[in-house]
């Protein structure tokens, strides 16, 4: 990943200084090579977390789990069958609402389906990773647990813990009287079929790209330009003040660009866009960048990461290395870190419990054959990350 996303920074910069300055090479360098990045950085992790739940399912332990855990379900109102849809949802929420279709039981079912998108979907590792590798030391704790990933373990067991939490609570609820049972053939255990696990490996990672893909580019590029443009009076007001700073004996250039780039995109249209949302999300921590990404990763989760790619990249004239230095590097107006401890822990459990998918909630819909679950769903999902995010931005600040 690091390769990559270096890579694609030393591409934007080599084809700075080989292009003419002008807005189709912004367009090019800081929208879709910048879009690129936030796609393509992220294949080899994707391809790894199916490769693994390709083998647990080939070898014919996936349906044990099943077993193993239906007393546990029981306790919070599921049954065993419930597990096979919350494993899928660390791959996709959407074919796992859809595989709930096995559970029997109507009330079992619908619970499933309310809690299937709290668990770790892969459109959300982008997002841990580029966070964890921000704020979390690359320390070892007694020589060879790494810190970053048992903060990322700890992010997926967050999830799958407060599923069965809300499982518990909903469950006196949902008034549905139905008897129910746990019958489940069990295939015998055997070696997974590697050719399998390799071609599911390379076709997820070529869906993402493509699918995810289309969605990241199409909102990079609509970022790009609203990014690029503004109201002409506040952006001509930007360029005079660059000129006249520029003038001043013995100015450091390269911070009067900087600081011009950040002007710019402060008085562009999603800079308004983001100063508007800015007092939602300043009690978690965030500013208005933060802000403009929560509102595009809606669309699919892992936009979040193609959004500060733009963002970053509009706002920096010379396109200085990696996204995460840059993201790294941003202050606030007092001078303080905008990615502190707080703030980034705060962001990872936002993307833990928020419903920030359009697709999931269409599916729910169509699963349910109601507007009244999937809106029910936002609600409850967005309020309990709302809270999360607010609690521990306050505790850790």
């Amino acid at each position: 990943m690091d390769w990559i996303d270096s890579g694609f920074a030393s591409l934007g910069g080599w084809l700075s200084s080989l292009l003419p300055d002008n807005n189709w090479t912004d367009l090019f360098i800081n929208g879709i090579v910048a879009g690129l990045s936030g796609i393509v950085m992220f294949v080899p992790q994707i391809a790894i977390l199916f490769g693994l739940i390709t083998v647990l399912e080939d070898s014919g332990y996936m349906a044990r789990i099943s077993f193993l855990t239906d007393r546990l379900m029981r306790s919070v109102g599921l049954n065993g069958k419930s597990v096979m849809p919350m494993i899928s949802g660390f791959a996709c929420a959407i074919p796992a609402v859809m595989s709930a279709r096995g559970i029997e039981n109507r009330k079992e079912r619908l619970l499933t389906i309310l809690i299937t998108p709290l668990m770790s979907c892969s459109a959300r590792l982008p997002v841990y990773t580029i966070l964890i590798g921000l704020v979390i030391p690359n320390r070892y704790l007694f020589g060879f647990i790494g810190l970053q990933g048992l903060v990322m373990l700890g992010l997926y067991f967050l999830g799958f813990a407060m599923a069965l939490v809300v499982s518990y609570v909903a469950k006196w609820f949902i008034k549905i009287k139905e008897k129910s049972y746990f019958i489940l053939e069990l295939p015998v255990y055997r070696s997974p079929r590697w050719k399998n696990v390799w071609h599911t490996m390379w076709s997820k990672a070529r869906v993402f790209v493509i699918d995810a893909g289309k969605i990241i580019m199409v909102i990079s590029l609509i970022l790009w330009a609203l990014s690029s443009f503004g109201p002409k009076e506040k952006m001509h007001e930007a360029a005079l003040q660059y000129q006249h700073s520029l003038r001043v004996p013995g100015a450091d250039t390269t911070h009067i660009q900087y600081e011009y780039g950040n002007k710019k995109l402060e008085n562009s249209y999603v800079g308004i866009i983001g100063k508007s949302i800015e007092p939602i999300v300043q009690p978690l921590g965030y500013d208005w960048k933060i802000g403009i990404a929560l509102v595009t990763s809606f669309a699919a989760r892992e936009v979040f990461v193609g959004t500060m790619a733009t963002l970053y990249s509009v706002g920096d004239e010379k396109n200085r290395g990696p996204l995460k230095e840059k993201m790294k590097a941003a202050i606030r107006p007092d001078g303080s870190p905008v990615y502190s401890l707080a703030t980034g822990v705060s962001l990872m459990l936002f993307y833990v419990f928020a419903m920030q998918c359009m697709s999931t909630l269409a599916v729910v819909k169509r699963e349910t054959r109601s507007w009244k679950w999937p809106m029910l769903q936002l609600i409850y999902m967005t309020g309990l990350a709302y809270i999360m995010s607010l609690i521990v931005y306050q505790l850790l600040k």
